[in-house]
């Protein structure tokens, strides 16, 4: 099945700055929700059960987002060394499977993207009451 399939050094390579940015960009979500956390906790005002259990859901799939990502980058690297001293085929197994990862880490960011949208949707009914 995989005799057939060959990938250069370079198909990995093109997923560096994609996966870098990728993560570059998980981190600013991460500090951004640590922040929104700080002040939540140092503000006077009462904090709904609803909001924490929406920030403990969106803290976990950001984590899993992030080690989801490092690992798609790691593989890649595996890969490539895979491929560079020779190992074809288990090299595009390698990156096969750090594609796979990306995927997954890209489909939590879409999930914590909605519970980011469903916490705004409960602030705003909050601000609706006043």
């Amino acid at each position: 099945m995989f005799e057939k399939l060959h990938l250069s050094l370079t198909t990995p390579a093109l997923l560096f700055p994609a996966i870098s940015l990728l993560l570059l960009a998980y981190t600013n979500r991460f500090f951004s929700l640590a922040a929104l956390i700080r002040n939540l906790s140092s503000d006077k005002k009462p904090i709904l059960n609803d909001q924490i259990k929406n920030l403990h859901k969106r803290i976990a799939i950001i984590k899993r987002m992030q080690e989801s990502g490092v690992v798609a980058f790691a593989l890649c690297v595996v890969s490539m060394i895979l491929l560079y001293i020779g190992f074809n085929e288990v090299g595009s197994i390698v990156f096969g499977l750090s594609l796979l990862l990306l995927l997954y880490s890209l489909i939590l960011s879409v999930i914590e993207i909605r519970i980011s949208v469903d916490a705004l949707n409960i602030h705003l009914k909050e601000i609706s009451k006043k």
